[in-house]
This record gives structure tokens, C-alpha cells and sequence, in this order.
């Protein structure tokens, strides 16, 4: 029997087949023929899935799925209910209030991207190895550690979300044969995996244009275990429903034959990215601009250009009012907003309102090219930053509630209603950095206000004491946004309490939300699995 690959005409997407004859599909030894054609159907293929452009795919551009799940299930933003608008059978109330179960689409959604990204890498690491004639000596352990980076970043991801998941590192082995990993377990199998492939994968810039551009590299490693270790309170706890878990100075890990607790971990590896030479941009909003892959900065992007990719970024779209929109040339789907608590921590209403909420935000009247918006009765777009409600059906700010998702500098030359731009998606970024060493300095008893400070000076802001509050108000204004607020809810242990709006559900006191459920489909195919508590 002869297998056939599916290949599309630039050769970049593959899956294999078993049938006999298939149609427009090509045979696997006449797809590996050279060098160039492994790398492309193996590793440079798997790239097209870190972004997207349809529902649930992509870790960030896309709605209904990762980003969705780390934004509005906190204090960060919400999707309100706007009339008819934006209730979708009570999705986004459901994340907003944490009422989310088995269901809920988003959750889903992540899974079943997450775990196709990894089956993917399985095969390419099975065609790297059986095809390795192919490849100079030299080349063939970075292309397999390059692989392995992309398949690390995605249980990086499932760690976060679901805690309890299957670690699957065989194309062999069906998900439906797989078993679950309790968390400590599975982190542990995960930092050993990427500091196994770190000597492997080049020390090079990954957000610029060239070789490496958008690619797995070290530094991308480094701030991934820079945030396993930050987090490695949370996700060693393998009962995170009885109030129980070991503190980070108890947790070591061991580097350059040295023992270190979380918190020296963290800094050790943060350290690396400073070292290595990334630094704040002078300018805050210039990581954001159409520019941005000359940012020195951002440490790991998604790279957008509307003539070459097809990864969108819908979130400017989602949020600003239709006729903001039309005043762009653009569409728009008038919904996201800030909620009434991120506003406040920015001290919007106040003499002291921080210098990032103008960058972050379209707040109170609105103007293009100089040019003050109206609505449709004549009258002035105002967006009321205050007004923000859970479900604002028969509000007088119905429709122009809420304070506006800015951050990203508008392409005026994008392509599909602003959907295909050039500004580069931000996925890791140095300012984090900073601020991660900050929070650890703190949570190990030392001083961090050197760094927690460089991040408010760039931006003209006064000083602030390093405490565990100030840094977690100043994670919300500098990174608003960027898809981190869930994960740093849940590490200063407030994602399961009341807060905003939002009121806890029953039992939530157990912490049970911190962890997503087990999509029901996928407990339904793989009878290994079992549900996460509380739900």
C-alpha cells in the first residue's frame, strides 16, 4: 500500500492518507524528495497554525477560543450583552461570570486546536526521522527541536488551561488511548522537555525579519520556562481544590548544577533575555505599530502581512462601534470593552489617570482624521467608560458603553475590514519580563522596585513601591490586552473570587474555576479521562 500526503500548491500543508487512489493528493515519496521539501512540509508547515483566521484557531488573532478564555473570564474585559446584540445563547456571560462547563465552546474549541497542533508535530517528527537522508548531519537535531518547541508551546498552553491533560509524544498513539497527567506531572515532563531541546535551537531573534522570523528559538524557550517557574505554585498543585499547595521557596529546580527555588528560577531565566540583549522600546506603542517586527522589545510575535499570510487579528474589529468603523472605512462588530474595574485601576475619572489608558483605549468622544465621529442621529460617538454592565439591554448606553480596545496602532491600508494588517500579534513581550522578575524579587522577600519602575518610567508614570498589589495593577495597564490576565488572576489567587461585577458561583471558594473542564466530547471519545473537579 501506498501512502499519499494531501499537499497544496505552495506545499506547506500535509496530512496523510491511506486510500488507494486519492485525487489531488501526491505520494509521500514524491513530496520528500529534497531537503527543501521536508523542511516545508514538516516544520514550516506547522506555523500556520500559531495564528489563523477562522474561530478557536491560533493562540491569538482569532475569537472563540485561547484568548477568549484568558480575557474575558476576568477583570480585564468583557463582551456585555448589547440588546440583540452579543448575547450568543449567553457564551460571553457564561465567561464573564464563570458559569462555563463541558460545553462552552471556547473550551473546546482551545482543546481540539491545541491537541491537532501536537498530533501535527507527531507526524513531522516521524517524517524528519524517516526521511533524515535528507538532511545534513547537523541540521537534523535543530529542525526536530524546532518541532518539539512548537508541541512544547501548545502543552505550555494546555498546563494553563485545563491542568489534568494527556501528554502525547508518539504519532503511534490515538488520543483516544491516552492517559491523563496529574499536573505536577506533567509540568515537571514539560520543563525537562524544553531544556532538552534548548541546546538545539538557535540563540537568535525570533520577532524580526529573516531566517528565524516568527520561529521557535531559544528565547522563546526562555520565557516559557520563565513563566513555568513563576507559576510553579499553581501548576505542581495537583489537588487545587483543597487550599493546600507548596510555596515557591519550597519548589527547586535545578540549573547549571546549581539548586535553585521558583522564584531564583524565574529570575535566572528572565535574566537570560536581558543578557541576551532584548530592552524596552522608548516608546510604548511602538511594539504595536505596522512596524513592529523592528521592535527590540517583543520577544516572540505572530507574524501578519496581508499579502503573505492569512492569520487575521480580529480583536479591533470586535470592539469598536460600527460607525468608528465606517469613519476607518472599515466594519466593525461594536462589542468588546473595558470593564468598569480596569478602567478604574488605570484611574480613569480621576486628576492621576496612568498615561497608557489613551494608548490602550478609544475612550469619550471619538475622532478619525481630526474628524469627531457622529452616530447616526447627528449626534457625537461618546464611549462611556463607566457604563459598563454585564447585560446593558434597554441602557441608554446601549451601544456605546465601555472603553474601546486600542493598543494596536490601525492599518489604514489593511485589507478585509482591517482583519489583515501589518502590525505583527504580540505574544511575548520584555516589559513581562521585567515585571515577572519584579513579582519574584517580591514573593522571595527581596526588593522589586528596580524593575517594576523601568516599566512606569518608560512610560512617564511615578515610581511605586514593588508590593504584590502594585505589581498586579501594573501587569493590567502595561500588558492590557495581550491574553495574560486569567493566568495572573489565578497566581495572586483572586481569578476565583468576587470582583468587578461578577459575583462567585456556588462553591467557587474551592478555587475549582482556576482549571477549565475537560471538553465533554473529549471525555466521550477517551473513557481514560476524567472531568476536573467542580465540574
Amino acid at each position: 500500500m501506498r501512502k499519499y500526503i494531501f499537499i497544496t500548491l505552495t506545499a506547506l500543508t500535509l496530512a496523510s492518507c491511506l486510500d488507494e487512489n486519492p485525487r489531488d493528493r501526491l505520494a509521500e515519496d514524491e513530496v520528500f524528495t529534497t531537503a527543501t521539501d521536508l523542511y516545508l512540509n514538516t516544520v514550516a508547515n506547522l506555523y500556520n497554525y500559531i495564528g489563523g483566521h477562522e474561530d478557536g484557531q491560533g493562540l491569538q488573532g482569532t475569537t472563540r477560543g485561547i484568548y477568549d478564555l484568558n480575557t474575558f473570564t476576568t477583570d480585564e474585559a468583557i463582551l456585555p450583552t448589547r440588546g440583540g446584540d452579543w448575547y450568543d445563547g449567553g457564551l460571553w456571560l457564561e465567561l464573564y461570570k464563570h458559569t462555563f462547563h463541558a460545553g462552552t465552546a471556547p473550551i473546546d474549541n482551545s482543546w481540539n486546536y491545541l491537541y491537532k497542533v501536537i498530533v501535527l508535530c507527531n507526524q513531522s517528527l516521524d517524517y524528519l526521522q524517516k526521511y533524515s537522508h535528507l538532511i545534513p548531519a547537523d541540521q537534523q537535531a535543530p529542525l526536530q527541536a524546532e518541532v518539539r518547541g512548537i508541541r512544547a508551546l501548545c502543552y505550555f498552553y494546555l498546563l494553563d488551561l485545563f491542568g489534568r491533560v494527556p501528554w502525547i509524544s508518539s504519532s503511534g498513539i490515538s488520543m483516544n488511548e491516552t492517559d491523563q497527567l496529574a499536573r505536577n506531572r506533567f509540568f515537571w515532563k514539560l520543563y525537562d522537555e524544553v531544556n532538552e531541546i534548548l541546546p538545539d535551537l538557535p540563540s537568535v531573534r525570533s520577532n524580526t525579519q529573516g531566517n528565524y522570523y516568527g520561529r521557535i528559538t531559544a528565547p522563546v524557550m526562555w520565557f516559557i520556562l520563565a513563566k513555568m517557574t513563576l507559576n510553579a505554585e499553581i501548576w505542581t498543585d495537583d489537588i487545587w481544590t483543597d487550599g493546600k499547595r507548596l510555596k515557591g521557596n519550597d519548589i527547586f529546580f535545578t540549573i547549571a548544577d546549581e539548586q535553585m527555588t521558583a522564584w531564583e528560577a524565574c529570575i535566572y531565566y528572565c535574566d537570560l533575555l536581558t543578557n541576551f540583549g532584548y530592552k524596552l522600546e522608548p516608546i510604548y506603542s511602538s511594539n504595536f505599530n505596522t512596524k513592529n517586527e523592528f521592535s527590540s522589545e517583543n520577544i516572540f510575535t505572530i507574524p501578519m502581512d496581508k499579502t503573505l499570510y492569512t492569520n487575521q487579528f480580529k480583536y479591533l474589529f470586535r470592539s469598536r462601534h460600527n460607525n468608528h468603523g465606517a469613519a476607518l472605512s472599515m466594519a466593525s462588530e461594536n462589542g468588546t470593552c473595558a470593564t468598569v474595574s480596569a478602567v478604574r485601576t488605570y484611574g480613569y475619572g480621576t486628576d492621576d489617570v496612568d498615561n497608557r489608558y489613551y494608548m490602550n483605549f478609544f475612550s469619550d468622544s471619538v475622532y478619525v482624521d481630526r474628524n469627531l465621529v457622529l452616530l447616526d442621529n447627528g449626534e457625537p460617538l461618546v464611549y462611556m467608560p463607566l457604563a459598563v454592565e454585564p447585560d446593558l439591554t434597554g441602557s441608554p448606553y446601549e451601544k456605546t458603553a465601555g472603553a474601546r480596545m486600542f493598543k494596536y496602532e490601525i492599518d489604514r491600508t489593511a485589507y478585509n475590514d482591517g482583519l489583515l494588517q501589518s502590525n505583527d500579534i504580540v505574544l511575548f513581550r520584555y516589559a513581562d519580563v521585567l515585571l515577572m522578575v519584579s513579582e519574584a524579587k517580591v514573593r522571595a522577600g527581596l526588593n522589586g522596585d528596580k524593575e517594576l519602575n523601568m516599566v512606569r518610567k518608560r512610560v512617564g508614570m511615578d515610581s511605586r513601591p514593588a508590593t504584590l498589589d502594585n505589581i498586579l495593577d501594573e501587569r493590567l495597564m502595561e500588558l492590557q490586552w495581550e491574553g495574560w490576565r486569567r493566568q495572573d488572576l489565578i497566581r495572586f489567587d483572586r481569578f476565583h473570587l468576587a470582583y468587578d461585577m461578577r459575583e462567585q458561583v456556588p462553591n467557587e471558594n474551592d478555587r475549582h474555576t482556576i482549571v477549565f473542564p475537560i471538553p465533554g466530547g473529549a471525555i466521550d471519545l477517551n473513557t481514560r479521562l476524567t472531568q476536573n473537579p467542580g465540574y
